[in-house]
C-alpha cells in the first residue's frame, strides 16, 4: 500500500468519524432531570391508563374485573416556562382477575409525546395539555422519526419489562404476591 493510498483511507476514515460523531451529538437523547421525571411520571402514566379504557378483552366480559396497568419510561424530558416536553415509552397490559389469579387480557407499548403544564390545582402539581402517539402502520417511522432522535429511536424496539406492572395489579385486586399470570 502506498503512502498516498493510505492518507486517502486515513482522511476518509477521519471525515466518516466527524460526521458520525456530530450526527451522534445533535441527536443524542436530551439528559432526563430525575427530580422532574419523579414529578410527572405519575401524571403521564394516569393519564395513559385512562385513556388506555376501552380496548382489551377484560372490559368485554362483565364478570371480570379488569383494569388497565401503565408503566412510562423517559426518553427524552425537557422544561421551558412551566411547560414540559417528555418523549416516553409506555406499556399498558389490561389484567383482570379469574379463579384468583391475574390474567392478562391486552397490552400495547407505544411511544408517545406528553406536554405537561404546572397546575397548583393539579394532582401532581401537571397536567397533561397534549398527548400524541404514533399511527399504526406506515406513518409510525415518519412519526419516530420526527419526534425522537436516532438513538433514542433504536431504544423503542426494546421491550418493556412488565414485572412492576404485574404486581401492582395483584395488589389492587388482593392478589398473593405469587399469584399466577395467565392469559385470556
Amino acid at each position: 500500500m502506498s503512502v498516498l493510498s493510505f492518507r486517502r483511507g486515513a482522511v476518509g476514515v477521519g471525515a466518516a468519524a466527524v460526521l458520525a460523531a456530530t450526527g451522534t451529538w445533535v441527536m443524542w437523547p436530551a439528559g432526563v432531570d430525575a427530580g422532574l421525571w419523579a414529578e410527572v411520571r405519575p401524571v403521564i402514566e394516569a393519564r395513559v391508563a385512562a385513556d388506555s379504557s376501552g380496548g382489551g378483552y377484560g372490559e368485554a366480559v362483565p364478570a371480570w374485573k379488569a383494569r388497565w396497568f401503565c408503566l412510562a419510561e423517559a426518553l427524552e424530558l425537557e422544561e421551558h416556562a412551566g411547560e414540559v416536553r417528555a418523549g416516553v415509552n409506555t406499556l399498558c397490559v389490561e389484567y383482570g382477575v379469574l379463579d384468583q389469579s391475574l390474567v392478562e387480557c391486552g397490552a400495547g407499548q407505544h411511544p408517545q409525546v406528553v406536554r405537561l403544564q404546572r397546575d397548583a390545582a393539579a394532582d401532581g402539581g401537571y397536567r397533561v395539555v397534549s398527548r400524541e402517539e404514533p399511527p399504526d402502520g406506515e406513518g409510525y417511522g415518519r412519526w419516530t422519526r420526527a419526534h425522537f432522535g436516532v438513538l433514542v429511536r433504536s431504544s423503542l424496539h426494546e421491550p418493556m419489562p412488565s414485572a412492576a406492572l404485574e404486581s401492582a395489579a395483584r395488589a389492587h385486586f388482593g392478589l398473593p404476591a405469587d399469584a399466577s399470570v395467565g392469559y385470556c
